[in-house]
């Protein structure tokens, strides 16, 4: 769009959705129009890479530490800087003005998740943020379901279900730092829950090996080979793969310290790196699929988004546990990196319409509950 050109929109219609999801590498962005009936249109995306420094501190948070007040207060403040550069770059893209969005909805970084002792933290400054951008901002969108009893996650399940249903089974799967899945049956309520780790330990293990960031295109993966009794020893020792939905995790129980317990109690001879990769990698694809197989063996197709969804070597892994067409959401007509992004955008949409949006059937809530906490410009 020719930034030089006023939009044109109908009031109250333009939103924006940021997420920094569980795996740490940057910020993804979306201006979208969301209009009653109408599917969501992205007039502009923009990704902004993690600051090394943030991620670093990011990651440290999620592990008990000295000064965590103080450094998670600046964590967050710097957190809602980086959101407000890519709002500026949105808004740019787009043609736009402050005053032509309606809310932006900041999901904030995740570095504990309890709901079994009745908390969830995503750190965020949305105060801040507001006063950055001008403009107002719905945020903390998880803990009021958790108050409400339930998980507080995955919010997502709604708005897959309102553009990515289908008259049969389908599933939609996002491939962040950890899995989750959302189950979709005509003429039935969505379900959905988180499945496991999916890019954590994947990211984790190539950095500490190679340095690198994460293992493009799974081509560090496909050097190595499946070690089939690391594979069952990683499965069968975590007692959480084996509880019913609801559920939800994240690096509180799946990180570094997890893998590296299991790899020190695996018998025989210490494994090459490149084979835990692809044992890793096909972790990942076996509990997805036990997951799908387990509560909906009728899903006839699965579209993946998030950064996962670009892993090649991923992919061909989760089809040939899921013996089922996967695909990115890409051919639905959504990029599979704008999905989680455009899906904030809705949630705020629905807090300042006053609609609740959690599904108690996924989180297990008592009652749907309208999610977030509103800061006005």
């Amino acid at each position: 769009m020719n930034a030089t050109q006023p939009l044109q929109h109908e009031s109250g219609t333009l939103y924006i959705g940021l997420m920094s999801g569980t795996s740490v590498d940057g910020v993804d962005g979306v201006l979208t129009r969301l209009a009653n009936g109408q599917p969501p249109q992205v007039l502009a995306s923009a990704s902004l890479p993690m600051p090394e420094n943030l991620r670093r501190e990011l990651l440290a948070l999620n592990l008990p530490g000295n000064d965590e007040l103080g450094r998670a207060a600046l964590a967050a403040n710097a957190l809602a800087r980086l959101y407000a550069q890519a709002v500026s770059a949105l808004l740019k893209d787009a043609g736009a003005a402050a005053h032509d969005i309606t809310a932006i909805g900041a999901h904030g970084q995740t570095v504990r998740h309890r709901p079994d002792l009745g908390y969830t933290l995503q750190l965020n400054a949305p105060a801040l943020l507001a006063e950055l951008t001008g403009i107002a901002v719905v945020a903390d969108f998880r803990s009021r379901d958790v108050a409400a009893g339930g998980q507080g996650a995955p919010l997502v399940p709604p708005f897959h279900a309102a553009i990515f249903g289908a008259s049969h089974g389908r599933a939609v799967l996002n491939l962040g730092g950890i899995a989750n899945v959302t189950l979709l049956t005509n003429g039935q309520p969505a379900r959905g829950f988180d499945t496991g780790p999916a890019n954590v330990f994947l990211d984790g293990w190539c950095q500490r090996h190679l340095g690198l960031p994460y293992d493009a295109d799974g081509r560090w993966a496909a050097t190595g080979q499946v070690l089939a009794p690391l594979l069952e020893q990683l499965i069968a020792s975590e007692p959480w793969f084996g509880l019913p939905p609801p559920k939800s995790t994240g690096r509180d129980l799946f990180n570094m310290q997890w893998l590296d317990s299991r790899l020190a109690e695996f018998g025989g001879p210490k494994p090459a790196p490149q084979d835990v990769q692809a044992t890793l990698q096909r972790l990942t694809a076996r509990t997805v699929a036990n997951a799908i197989d387990a509560a909906a063996p009728g899903t006839q197709d699965v579209f993946v988004c998030g950064g996962g969804a670009r892993n090649a070597g991923l992919m061909r892994e989760l089809a040939y546990c899921l013996q089922r067409p996967v695909k990115p959401t890409d051919e639905l007509g959504v990029p599979a990196q704008q999905v989680e992004a455009l899906a904030f955008a809705w949630l705020a949409q629905a807090h300042v319409e006053r609609r609740p949006a959690g599904l108690p059937a996924v989180t297990g809530a008592r009652e749907p509950r309208i999610l977030g906490a509103f800061y006005p410009a």
